[in-house]
């Protein structure tokens, strides 16, 4: 019997074999990791040069690192477009609006470099937001025709997939940086444009059915139900403050190793280390959560991210920075990844975009702020970078201190995942 095709198969209809059968969900694991390796590799790029881009761009120093935050406030503003135009159109769509996103954002950093404008660059930035914003989406994606045994594994493998991503990117800055000399970096940000134009069509492969609910499906609870729900408020929560955290600090590192006496190719390097740290788990983290349950591993990496925080406050040698990246690497991993999945099977499918698109822009919200603190934090405060860089790594305790409570607050009402 022929099958009709990816973009005429309602959900409804393919619900319930796909709970048994994943030989789909493998198949789009697959392309998504190959998204996630080569698309990917474009932001470790940005958040190695944002910075630095910044300080020679910026007319005041302390907002060397607004680049980056508009990077994230464009992933912010465009988290609820983008699940929208993903529940109208398909992922595929969706993605594919990401890759434009990421092409244009590149092409204008790379312009406003050549101009020597600021404001071009930031715009660069905010239109970059939106591949990430779409990037975000690829780990519900991994899970939108999974079975429920399958899902963390289907969640952790496309993360895993930032791993080529995490020595690829470092790599082209080396390779590219100076390759439109004397112009520093655009080089870097044009290689940025054809990674998202080369690589677009691997969303092609993809084969995940459009949302098609029968005219009279109810339409799931309104936000503020939802965010009263712990198995939803949790779970954001520590994504917020994971995902943030990791930003905090990952922004400021650059600005760190450079202004205490390193060179730019230290920071790519312990960059390099740290996103290597945020995805190489990704190939057991799947398994972890089925045998020890979203709360525990969240919690990990909670206490990892606090390990971070304590290395980086112990000393500025490249030793503390490579610790304390790493550190920051894994707690993030563990600490987003539990949450997705946690997440992911907590709303109803008539729920996902909703669910999605709040949680999406709730994390990316509190990233903005995070990289733009980052800046002021590191530049601002104190007259000394080591002064800055300990006031970046003390800014994490509130908010830990806020994840590890609402997380005890859910333990204490249900038993562990």
């Amino acid at each position: 019997m022929s099958e009709r095709p990816a973009s005429e198969k309602p959900l409804v209809a393919d619900a319930a074999p796909e709970a048994v059968d994943d030989r789909r969900a493998r198949r789009n694991v697959l392309a998504l990791v190959a998204a996630q390796a080569i698309l990917g590799a474009q932001m470790p790029v940005n958040f190695i040069l944002g910075g630095l881009a910044g300080q020679i761009l910026a007319p005041d120093k302390c907002l060397a690192t607004l680049p980056i935050s508009l990077i994230v406030l464009g992933s912010m503003l465009s988290a609820p477009a983008i699940s929208g135009l993903m529940g109208r159109r398909g992922r595929r769509v969706g993605f594919l609006t990401g890759a434009a996103g990421g092409a244009a954002g590149a092409t204008l950093c790379a312009l406003g470099l050549m101009c020597d404008s600021f404001a071009l660059f930031l715009a660069g930035a905010l239109c970059t937001g939106v591949y990430m914003s779409a990037q975000g989406f690829y780990r519900f994606a991994a899970a939108d025709t999974a079975s429920a045994a399958f899902r963390p594994k289907a969640i952790s493998w496309v993360m895993a997939g930032g791993l080529a991503a995490a020595i690829l990117g470092p790599q082209l800055v080396k390779l590219t940086a100076d390759a439109l000399a004397p112009v520093p970096f655009a080089g870097a940000y044009a290689a940025v444009a054809a990674l998202n134009i080369f690589g677009a069509p691997l969303f092609l492969l993809l084969d995940i059915p459009r949302p098609r609910p029968p005219a009279d499906a109810p339409r799931g609870r309104p936000v503020r139900a939802l965010l009263r729900d712990p198995r939803i408020l949790t779970p954001m929560i520590c994504a917020m403050v994971s995902y943030s955290l990791m930003n905090l600090v990952m922004t400021s590192t650059p600005l760190a190793v450079v202004g205490c006496g390193f060179g730019a190719s230290d920071a790519a390097d312990i960059v390099s280390a740290h996103v290597l740290a945020m995805f190489a788990p990704s190939f057991f983290t799947g398994a972890l959560i089925a045998r020890f349950g979203e709360t525990r591993i969240i919690a990990l990496g909670l206490l990892l991210l606090a390990g971070a925080g304590a290395a980086a406050l112990a000393g500025v040698e490249l030793s503390n920075f490579y610790l304390a990246l790493v550190l920051l690497g894994l707690g993030w991993n563990f600490g987003y990844i539990g949450a997705t999945s946690m997440l992911a099977g907590a709303h109803a499918p008539e729920e996902r975009a909703r669910v999605q698109g709040l949680n999406d822009f709730a994390v990316f919200g509190m990233v903005t702020l995070a990289s733009l603190a980052s800046g002021g934090l590191m530049n601002c405060v104190g007259g000394d970078p080591q002064t800055g860089w300990s006031a970046v790594n003390l800014a994490m305790i509130p908010f830990l201190t806020l994840a590890g409570g609402a997380l005890i607050w859910f333990a204490l009402r249900r038993p562990a995942a």
